[in-house]
């Protein structure tokens, strides 16, 4: 090669280069307005566009896993405390009347005193003790794996009292529907093979009383082997499942009238179900890693049955407040928001469970338990067999900006648990609910079944 044509071929080379480079600066620098641009956190990792992905269509880029990120300061005012001296079977958050607490605390005066009061009319003069002041607190009522007992506590001052002397030995799941007032526990028999189902009510409390801890539950029994069970919104209706023959049987039972109405038959008998709201329950697939789930929802009044996502491998599930957002995972735990109307979907770059997060009562907010660190494996399977375990954070998820905070570390606040390193362990949290102010936030360890309390407000 001549000299001559070596130095054009340096020259071609080199404007080529320019060129590739100016075009990949100028392609970085989208004009504002255009696709790619904005502080949307949801728009930033959503590989589908501003058109949404269609139902069932899990293909596109893998979701960015944002749970590791910490933030340089966490807020003060969260404080997280152990309620439970013992591991729970399950726990309900309820408002409860009390006595108001006055510092000083005045002598109670009599109806009739002062000056500008006239004494009442009677033998005694009928100066009766003014009644002292109450006023309504978020309380919790959780039950003793062990015992079956039930015990109880305010969250603003957790002074935890036994209520129920009534023993149950080994319960594995409680819930308590009627605002706190009716316990449902399910345990083994002593067989192993059956499952049981006691449904019993509550004794009324004397306001300022103390039950001493012996009070009685009288109750029945529903079923044997119910498979699942879910809460109605206002907790004064249960849904649960059972087989019959070789297909299952969802119905729904009131609480307070103790009716029963049959809403959901089917030949598959792998459901899990959740009560939103009071047209809706969700019946989605039992999961598993390389299985197809499908996710239905049933009106308990009509009993209709429509199938709402399907064919996503690993699915779980947890529907909005208002029924029109549905939060999901798939086998990689890349969670996302499904709209019912626009038939869209959302990636919300964390990875979790959706059982792991709980929806605030406007549907615009969801508080999520997200794992530090997800290593591949074979989610959810590994996760249910306690093959992998999670230290988690709390992170609150706004699912109409996009805007995603992490707001807590649970292994490095005051009163959390010791983290590895200093030979305790994290929390990895599920059964997540919230008090009705949206003031505190409430959680299980499913490592040892401890309840926790984050004051988040």
């Amino acid at each position: 090669m001549s000299k001559r044509n070596f130095i054009l071929l340096i020259i071609v080379l080199v404007i080529i280069i320019l060129m590739f480079f100016g075009f990949l600066y100028f392609q970085s620098k989208t004009p504002a307005g255009e696709e790619g641009t904005g502080t949307n956190f949801i728009s930033q990792f959503n590989p589908f566009g501003n058109g949404g992905k269609k139902n069932g269509d899990d293909t596109g880029t893998p979701p960015v896993d944002v749970s590791g990120y910490e933030p340089p300061t966490q807020n003060e005012e969260l404080e997280l405390t152990k309620v439970s001296s013992m591991p729970v079977a399950g726990f309900s958050v309820f408002q409860k009347e009390r006595l108001k607490e006055v510092n000083p605390t005045p002598a109670l005066p009599l109806s009739g005193e002062g000056e500008s009061v006239p004494p009442a009319k009677g033998d005694s003069g009928g100066q009766k003790p003014t009644p002292p002041a109450t006023e309504f607190a978020p309380a919790l009522r959780y039950v003793d794996r062990a015992t079956g007992n039930v015990y109880q506590t305010f969250a603003d001052k957790i002074e935890e009292r036994k209520f129920s002397g009534t023993t149950i030995p080994k319960v594995y799941e409680a819930f308590f529907g009627n605002k706190g007032d009716a316990v449902i526990m399910r345990y083994l028999k002593a067989d192993g093979k059956i499952i049981q189902t006691f449904w019993g009510v509550l004794p009324k409390e004397v306001l300022g009383g103390d039950s001493a801890g012996e009070m009685e539950i009288r109750g029945t029994f529903l079923p044997d082997n119910i498979t699942d069970i879910s809460l109605s919104p206002d907790t004064k209706s249960i849904f649960y499942l059972f087989n019959a023959g070789e297909g299952a049987i969802g119905t729904t039972l009131d609480l307070v009238a103790g009716k029963k109405v049959q809403v959901f038959d089917s030949a598959f008998t792998e459901w899990l179900s959740f009560w939103p709201n009071s047209k809706m329950i969700t019946l989605t697939t039992k999961p598993s890693f390389l299985v197809p789930g499908y996710m239905y929802k049933v009106d308990p009044l009509t009993k209709s049955l429509t199938q709402v996502l399907g064919k996503i491998n690993g699915l779980t599930t947890l529907a909005s407040p208002d029924g029109k957002l549905v939060l999901y995972s798939d086998n990689a735990l890349a969670l996302r928001i499904y709209h019912t109307d626009t038939k869209e979907t959302d990636l919300l770059g964390v990875k979790t469970l959706p059982e792991k997060c709980v929806w605030v009562k406007g549907s615009d907010f969801i508080y999520c338990s997200v794992p530090k660190a997800v290593i591949s494996t074979s989610y959810p399977d590994t996760w249910y067999q306690g093959e992998v375990s999670f230290g988690d954070q709390i992170w609150k998820i706004n699912v109409v900006s996009g805007n995603v905070e992490m707001i807590a570390d649970l292994s490095a606040m005051e009163g959390g648990p010791a983290s590895p390193s200093q030979g305790g362990e994290e929390i990895d949290g599920i059964k997540l609910s919230l008090d009705e102010g949206e003031n505190y936030l409430f959680f299980v360890n499913k490592k040892d079944s401890f309840l926790w309390k984050l004051k988040i407000k």
